[in-house]
This record gives C-alpha cells, structure tokens and sequence, in this order.
C-alpha cells in the first residue's frame, strides 16, 4: 500500500513539473482588454489621452475604479513562512502557490489576480512592504504566513488601508467550517448555544474557526481550544494573547479528556491526533471534521469501527465533505469589490458562511450531480458542504456578502437591482468546466481501454502516462517498445506499469486485423498484400482496427497526420454511425463564454439538408456538455443583406429546420457578429433567439476550420477539439499541434464516448 502511494506521489510531481514547466512557464500571463493596435489606440490608452483619467482621479479618487482595473484586481501575498503543509520555504518558493490562487480567483469568479511574493520575515518590514499598495489593488488576500505573526499582520493591515485584507488560512476555512457546522447542527437538531466544540490546533485557521462560530452564537465556555500542550485553559501561563483569548475554566487538559462527551470536533493539526477510542467518548452524533492535509488526523474508515452516526469532513477530495477554501474567498472578494468594500468584516463572513450551508439544501442541479458520478449529492450526512463546481455558489454566495457589506456600512457603492446583480454575477462563468469535470470524474469511476495510436511521439506517451495517472484506464501505446521505454526514462515519467504497448509490425493481431481491412477493402481496389502493409506499418489503421473489432474501447490520434489523412485511414476500419453524419465540433472558451464550431473537419461544401442535420448533431453535442443550444446558421449576409447566391444553401437549411421542429433555438443566415453580439441582434425583433448564439453552424469547411484555427492562435482562448462526431466507434482526431493537455482532454472524451455506448 505504501509502495502504490510513494508511485502515486512520484507521478503526480513529475506532472505537477512538466506541467508548470511546460510552453510559457508557470500559469499566469497578463492580456490587454483594449485594442493596442494603431497610433490611435496608443494615444489613448497612453501618452497623450492617458493624461484625462489620470486627473479625474486625482479630482475624485473613487472614479479609480471606473477607469482602471482595481476594482476587479486582487494581490495574493505571502513571504513564504507557511506553505500548505510544507513548513517556512521562504517567499521565492511559495510562488507557484500563489500563482496557483491567483488562477482560483480567475476560474471561479472572474477576479484578476496578481502574486506578490515578500522576502521578509520581520513582521514591521511586511507591513510597510504592503502597506502602501491600497491604490494599486481593490482587495488584499494574505496567504500562508505562520501564527502568530499572521495575526498580527492582518490586523494592523486592516487598520492601515481602506480595502478589504483578508488572510484566507484563517478565515477562508473558519467560513466553510462555519457551513458546514450549520447543516451539521440542523441535521443532528442541535442549536449552535448549545453544541460543546474541541478545536485541535491554535494556528491561525484553528483561532479564526473558533472566534467566528462564536460570533455565530456558539458559546464561549463550550468551546474548548487544544495545542500541542493540551487544552488552553485559564492556568496555563504559556499562552499568548490570541490563544489566551480562547482559554476556559476546566479541569480537563488532554485532547481525550476534552472530546469525552463532545458534540463536535475540528481538527486543523496532524494525521493520527485523534484515536478511534477518543471518537467512541463523544456524544450522540457526533459531528467530526478532521481537517488535516494531506492525512486527517482520524480518517472516515476508522471512526466508522466505532461509530455509525457520526458526521463527517475532510479537507480530502476523496471523501464527501470537503473543506475546501476555494467554495469561498472568490465569491466574499466578487461580493466584497462589486459594492467597493472598505473591509471583510464578521458579518459578511457570516453571511457567506450561511449562503455556503443554504445552498447545500437546494436540490442538486443534474449537471452538479453528474460531474460527481457515485455519489448521492443530497442534503444529509454525506452532503452538508456544495461541491467545489457547483455553478451555483457565483450567484449564491457574492450577493449575500455584499448584502452584508450594505448592511453594515462597508460598501461605498451599494448595489441597488439585486437581481440584476445576480443574472450578471451568472454571466461572468459557464457551464463547461462543471461539465468537463462531469466527463472526466465519469471515467474515472469506469476506467476504459484507449489506444494513443502514435506510440512513439513524445506527445503521446506523456499525455499516456498522464491518462494512466489520472485513473481514466489502461492507455495502449502503438509502437515499439524499446524505443518508448526509452522515451519514458529519458522524460523522467515512472515505469510503463499500467501502460500496455503493441508493436504493429509483429503482433499477434495481426492476420485477424488484415483480414478485417481486406474485407472492406477488396471492393475498392485494395490487395490483400496491400491491407497487410496497412496493418503493419500503419499504426492508425492498427488502431482503429483495435478499437472496430473490441481489443480496445476508444482511440485518439493526430499528431502525425492531417486530419483529413488520419479520418481517411480510420475508415478503412470504422463505419459512420447510421443516420447520422461524420463532422468535427470544436469547442471554444474565452473570457467565459463557450462557443461550438461547426463542421470544422469533414464537409467541404455541405447540402442544406446537411447543414441541418450538422446543426441537430451540435446542438445535442452542446446540451450534453451542459450548454443550452441556441444555434445560429451563419452566412456573409444577415437576412437577406447583402444579396448574393451562397446565403441561399443557409436559408434553404433554416427552412429544412423549421420542418422538423427541432427541441432548440436556431435562426439564419445571420453574419457571426449578429449572432455573437446582443445588442445588434436587438435589430432584428423577429429573431427566434433569446440571446448571443453558442452553436455557430458554418456553410462551409473553409471558414470553418478557417476561423477556429485563427480563434486558437489570436483568439486568447482555449479551444478543445474539433471533436468528432457521427462514428460508429469511439474515435477522436487531435490537431498536429495539440498539446498533451490537449490529447488526454480528447482521450477521456473518446472514454467517455465508449462508456456512455456501453
């Protein structure tokens, strides 16, 4: 067992390096948001025009806001002296940290964020170093500095700037346990000024969980604060003055004499503080949160030996119960910048802490509940806590806070249409990334077979050994297997363990696959000898004949081959799925919005009747990926202008459409910038769609594959695919210039493809 975790462990810090090292290095990159493009551009974004905002500033500070980007602009700072779990490394070192919340910022609340690593562990010297950053930053997120200083830090930072300071290892987990505890009381019908609470740790996240479920009503005499010395009670002369705070009156001093008839315990020190025997004195229910990282101290197996009703959590994403910050600094920083609070105080953690709790009673939403197939995502035990890609929490929990920040006279710009508030917070995020991690965690529970039919490509055994890794299956390498182990070793990746490699040239597959291709192959010119050379020397075809006769589930391919060449070659082994049409979908994501292509790979000059049916196959591609389709048929001309015979094929597919009458939206032939943009398509009243298009239905193959190819280089986005569609057998074809990311997203695709075909 402890030789599969310390591979485990290995595997995932060679991805972890490759990963950050790998293109441009790290994970943040700074873009403009206005054009820079012409000596105009330049005059206004700069010398001279730069000049007007500079003094309406200076006239009225707060129009900063409206002129510059500080009020969606947050400083990630740390010096380095508390790491995750890794102990004082030092400011430089604690950098891919920080980047690291930086980018949870921007995932999961459009917060631009910047990291600014401080080498100092004088605490006047930080102090004075960030002090002075309040015009540059709307907001300040201290992160991984040791107790006590980090106490110290925060609150002489709150009193010197005008802008929200808030240390996230304290009060970033004090507000998801606060959650937590809430449902946990309601399930167990406890009320919070009755519940007896042992916290095991007077670090910062242990002293600030402590002082907020007070201030949430939890009474002071029936929380009981524990160290490495016992429990902090009034005798003790060790004590400083945050812990001394803490201290109560009683005679028990061990952590078991403390948990003896406990209602609740949370854990925020180290693996195996807690012992079966300790949980089994508890109360009647008791709720256990056991928080440790990145082993609890008393893991779920062991207090189910001993008890059957307890309530459990973990900061373990394996388990139901994850505390996990990131369900909460976003979205109190969107909430606590859109009113352009002066400070995060208790109300307004409060608040998002309530937010937390009431949207685990919702009904789970079915795209939620997919993304963690297996579990029963239902309010109870094993569900007091959303899941960390709830799409929710961005409209549930930013409202709450800045409602609180109003309420207690915090905010300098209130937000008078709270609903509108909402629907915009809704806009800012989308629906794909729950739905892609609803793919590839439904793998990850089925485990598939899939062939990386370029075996040798440095490519495609990295994005192999990462599938390995990712628990997605048994990857199939289609090559030589000197040559790969020899890849492997050179790149550093582990062993080949998991990972089974076929040689084309000498398989023992061979005559059976040879006959196979012969078969459909003879009618068309093709030798016996000829289906034979195929076979041996043609590891797509060896592929796609794994794949057509069962030896293997999925297959991805491309970086070897045109895709035209590589879809060619796959059919010689493939048939298309009946009644429906091979085509590629590409999928785009930019500034959070998703966009689908197509056809993007196979239809050079598609027939209306095509184009329909291309846009019925989208359309359901979309809404499986969690989109609601509006589809948009796309031409030069809008409607009729400007005139010309090429809109007349699009017009003819919206007319094949409205005969169907397909389960969507759909209008044409309309220009991209009609379809994409709302308020020109409020030109157009008689338009069937509620809102900018997300399925771009192409006349053709050349501005297809034309504009996402342009989308991918200028574009600034991501764009996944083209995936294809409308094969009987699971097969995806990447671009030549993918990178590994790329090939294992379309590996868990063509997965997930063969799973959901059963």
């Amino acid at each position: 067992m402890d030789d599969t975790k310390d591979t485990a462990a290995n595997n995932l810090k060679r991805e972890a390096l490759l990963m950050h090292a790998s293109g441009r290095p790290g994970k943040l990159e700074i873009t403009p948001t206005k054009p820079l493009t012409t000596q105009r551009d330049l005059s206004l974004a700069y010398s001279p025009g730069v000049a007007a905002p500079c003094l309406e500033i200076e006239r009225d500070p707060s129009t900063a806001y409206d002129y510059t980007a500080r009020g969606n602009l947050v400083a990630v700072i740390s010096n380095g002296t508390a790491v995750l779990g890794l102990g004082d490394l030092g400011a430089l070192a604690s950098k891919p940290v920080m980047e690291g919340k930086a980018v949870l910022f921007k995932k999961f609340a459009d917060i631009d964020a910047l990291d600014l690593e401080v080498d100092t562990r004088d605490v006047d010297e930080f102090i004075n170093a960030v002090r002075y950053l309040g015009p540059s930053f709307g907001g300040i997120n201290l992160e991984d500095i040791k107790a006590p200083e980090c106490f110290i830090i925060e609150q002489r930072l709150k009193e010197l700037m005008n802008i929200p300071v808030f240390h996230d290892d304290q009060h970033g987990t004090a507000i998801i346990v606060a959650a937590g505890l809430t449902n946990a009381c309601h399930l167990t019908g406890r009320a919070m000024d009755e519940i007896t609470v042992v916290v095991n740790g007077a670090g910062a996240a242990g002293v600030a969980c402590a002082e907020l479920i007070k201030f949430m009503g939890v009474r002071h005499d029936n929380v009981m604060l524990c160290d490495t010395k016992g429990v902090i009670h009034r005798e003790r002369s060790n004590l400083n003055q945050w812990k001394s705070a803490h201290a109560v009156d009683t005679d028990r001093r061990s952590l078991a004499d403390a948990l003896e008839g406990a209602d609740v315990f949370l854990g925020l020190s180290v693996k195996g503080a807690v012992t079966p025997e300790m949980v089994a004195s508890m109360a009647d229910r008791p709720i256990i949160f056991a928080m440790a990282n990145p082993d609890p101290e008393i893991t779920p197996e062991e207090v189910a030996t001993v008890r059957s009703d307890a309530i459990m959590a973990t900061g373990r994403s394996d388990y139901p119960n994850q505390i996990n910050n990131v369900l909460g600094f976003p979205y109190i920083f969107r909430g606590a910048l859109d009113v352009r609070a002066r400070s995060i105080n208790m109300e307004m953690k409060v608040a998002a802490a309530r937010a937390i709790a009431m949207l685990a009673r919702e009904d789970v939403p079915d795209e939620v509940a997919a993304a963690y197939a297996g579990r029963r995502l239902r309010y109870g035990p094993d569900y007091i806590i959303p899941v960390p890609f709830d799409p929710r929490m961005i409209f549930a929990i930013p409202p709450a806070v800045a409602r609180a920040a109003m309420d207690t006279g915090v905010a300098t710009m209130p937000i008078v249409d709270m609903d509108g508030y909402r629907q915009a917070l809704s806009a800012r995020l989308d629906p794909t990334a729950a739905s892609l991690q609803a793919i590839h965690n439904e793998v990850a529970r089925h485990p598939q077979r899939v062939v990386f039919a370029e075996g040798e490509e440095e490519k495609s055994i990295r994005a192999a050994v990462a599938f390995r890794n990712g628990g997605y299956g048994t990857p199939i390498l289609v090559g030589r297997e000197e040559r790969i182990a020899e890849a492997v070793s050179r790149l550093g990746l582990g062993s080949l363990e998991g990972i089974e490699v076929y040689n084309a040239r000498v398989s023992s597959h061979n005559k059976t696959y040879t006959d196979y291709v012969y078969s459909r192959m003879n009618r068309k010119g093709a030798l016996y000898r000829d289906a034979q050379r195929w076979v041996n020397q043609d590891r797509n075809v060896f592929g796609a004949c794994m794949v057509a006769l069962g030896d293997a589930d999925a297959m991805v391919t491309g970086l070897t081959r045109h895709q035209h060449h590589a879809l060619a070659q796959i059919a010689m082994c493939v048939d298309p799925t009946p009644s429906e049409l091979v085509m590629g979908l590409t999928m785009v994501v930019s500034k959070g919005r998703t966009v689908f292509i197509a056809d993007t790979t196979v239809h050079e000059a598609p027939t209306a009747g095509e184009m329909a049916d291309i846009a019925q196959q989208a359309a359901r591609a979309a809404r499986r990926l969690g989109h609601e389709p509006r589809v948009a048929l796309l031409s030069y001309s809008t409607f009729g202008a400007p005139a010309g015979e090429n809109p007349i094929r699009t017009r003819e597919a919206v007319r094949i459409l409205e005969e169907r009458h397909p389960d969507f939206e759909f209008e044409g032939e309309m220009g991209a910038h009609v379809a994409l943009d709302a308020d020109l398509l409020k030109m157009y009243p008689f338009s069937r769609l509620s809102g900018p298009a997300n399925v771009l239905i192409m006349p053709g193959l050349n501005s297809a594959n034309i504009s996402y190819k342009l989308l991918q280089k200028l574009g600034g986005g991501t764009v996944i695919g083209p995936m294809l569609l409308g094969l009987s057998r699971p097969v995806q074809i990447t671009a030549m210039d993918a990178t590994v990311s790329d090939m294992v997203h379309m590996a868990v695709m063509a997965a997930h493809d063969a799973l959901k075909r059963g």
